[in-house]
């Protein structure tokens, strides 16, 4: 996955097939003139086949939801899990979280996910978190 200030904001990933290019503007970029709106498409695959597979009757089918909040709302009253699940959105979130690092530290960085760390990298480690406030602190939860 690639995620840099040179593309339109959006995410390009990587398979085995070819790539998808996401976002959810359709008219952004970071590189145009100032003020200019280039209009971008807000899904594109390197191989159009891609965008047109259909998804058989043995493969998994995802839970789809038109509404990000109105299905928050009515799992806490299901108890159904919502489309984006807590480990999911937890994931979702750490992508964008380590892109940033990496930007900000400008190299390749090797995360182990299920340590939620950095090999071998202290200054990236150490951009993972912030110093908290009271009563927000872990310090304080104890005091």
């Amino acid at each position: 996955m690639d995620i840099s200030g040179d593309f339109p904001n959006g995410i390009k990933w990587y398979g085995t097939k070819g790539s998808l290019f996401v976002t959810r503007d359709e008219q952004a970029s970071p590189t145009a003139a100032a003020g200019q709106k280039v209009n971008i498409q807000p899904l594109v695959a390197s191989d159009p086949k891609i965008l047109d597979s259909v998804i058989g009757p043995d493969e998994i089918h995802l839970y789809t939801s038109t509404e990000q909040h109105l299905n928050w709302i009515e799992c806490i009253r299901s108890r159904k899990q919502p489309t984006a699940p807590v480990e999911i959105g937890h994931r979702a979130c750490s992508t964008c979280l380590l892109h940033h690092i990496a930007m900000k530290t400008n190299r390749r960085l090797h995360w182990d996910p299920e340590r939620e760390r950095f090999h071998n990298d202290d200054e990236a480690n150490a951009m993972l978190s912030r110093p908290q406030r009271a009563p927000y602190n872990f310090e304080s939860s104890f005091s």
